[in-house]
């Protein structure tokens, strides 16, 4: 243990440093030096809080900005301003993962009957869970080709409850991320799935999925992308918290990704800014207990 805190304990009683460095066997220029270096109350403060900062952004697969990293600390019972937290990252090159621009994957149908029922109505708190899905494609570039994934979202958890990946964009791969969904969630009648006007949702197969389930299908406007925006932004997400964080060989290596994505990442760790920083399968559990609470 060093001897200078002991010195400059002396020196605070005003006692004579000369003779406390002579018993301790130390030089006063050492002392003195150690001293002026003394960090400040804000900069030890500082430097503890990186600690933690620097935890939370590596657990969160180095995806988090200021205000996740900020949530998060206060999940953990940290009272911090979310200015501080931003400054220390700032000063410290960390850094979260920034939006690319949008590209539209999907061919539009502009024929077909169905109507947007939607209306962007994206407030979780305004839906039951298994009551409205959004749905919709993206695309990974591979060094063997493309990759296509659809999914399936809960719009009152965010959560992806169906998705399916292959190397065509045919109606069956949005069939097979809403089968998934069916089979895992079991929506009753008059649920609602809301997508895109691409000719995958509006074709013969998807739409009579639909009808088997007793579901109402609801479309985004012609040429509007942001009628389906809960699921544009969770594309968003994946790739700039996943796909572009590297390039892919094969289209297994982007399979394992977007599993671990989305089931070990998004839906169980992640913090959704929608439904108050919380990941959505916690924000479920919340909510099932809540319904339960009431019913009792």
């Amino acid at each position: 243990m060093s001897v200078y805190p002991f010195i400059e304990a002396e020196k605070a009683e005003r006692r004579n440093v000369s003779k406390a460095c002579v018993l301790l066997e130390v030089s006063r220029s050492a002392f003195y030096e150690w001293h002026h270096h003394i960090p400040s109350d804000r900069a030890a403060a500082d430097a503890a809080l990186l600690e933690q900062i620097t935890k939370v952004h590596k657990d969160s697969r180095g995806v988090y900005g200021s205000p996740r990293v900020h949530r998060e600390l206060a999940r953990q019972g940290m009272c911090v301003r979310r200015e501080r937290v931003a400054r220390i990252m700032r000063d410290h090159g960390i850094v979260g993962c920034a939006p690319r621009r949008w590209v539209a994957t999907t061919l539009s149908d502009p024929h077909t009957q169905a109507v947007d029922l939607l209306k962007r109505n994206f407030g979780p708190e305004t839906v039951e869970l298994d009551r409205v899905y959004v749905g919709d494609i993206t695309y990974i570039r591979t060094w063997e080709g493309w990759l296509y994934l659809a999914t399936v979202i809960d719009l009152a958890s965010r959560r992806v409850v169906g998705w399916a990946m292959a190397e065509h964009m045919r109606a069956s791969l949005v069939c097979d991320a809403l089968r998934m969904a069916l089979q895992h969630r079991r929506p009753g009648p008059g649920a609602m799935f809301h997508s895109d006007r691409g000719s995958q949702y509006t074709s013969r197969d998807f739409t009579n999925l639909l009808g088997e389930h007793q579901m109402v299908q609801s479309l985004s406007r012609p040429a509007q992308c942001w009628d389906n925006a809960v699921a544009e932004s969770f594309f968003a997400s994946l790739k700039m918290e996943c796909i572009y964080r590297q390039s892919w060989a094969t289209r297994t290596q982007v399979r394992r990704a977007v599993f671990d994505y989305i089931e070990v990442f998004y839906n169980r760790q992640r913090l959704h800014s929608a439904i108050g920083y919380c990941p959505p399968a916690e924000y479920e559990a919340k909510l099932n207990h809540h319904t339960t609470a009431e019913a009792a």
